[in-house]
């Protein structure tokens, strides 16, 4: 099937946006679950949102990107929603991600 470039953006675009409100919906899952699991969190993907917008000349800060995905201050999200990771999770964390 080929789409052009604007529905494929726009596609794209919406897809971006049901992830984070499903990960909005989701605080019980942790980020290290996500990371052990998946390969990826929360942080990475407004990591890669803040990268996107330097690629582009937006400006966009860190704090701002972390924002978009969490759907509140980073700092709000972990005292609400953060648990304590386990001594299991974190050497997990170490195999799969040795350099986090």
């Amino acid at each position: 099937m080929a789409i052009d470039d604007k529905t494929r953006t726009e596609l794209e675009a919406a897809a971006f946006r049901r992830l984070v409100e499903h990960l909005r919906s989701r605080t019980d899952v942790q980020n290290i679950e996500l990371m052990n699991l998946a390969g990826f969190c929360r942080n990475c993907l407004s990591n890669w949102l803040k990268d996107a917008a330097d690629a582009k000349g937006v400006a966009l800060s860190k704090d701002e990107s972390r924002e978009v995905v969490y759907g509140m201050p980073y700092e709000t999200w972990k005292q609400k929603y953060q648990g304590t990771a386990t001594p299991e999770q974190i050497e997990a964390m170490k195999k799969v991600h040795p350099g986090h």
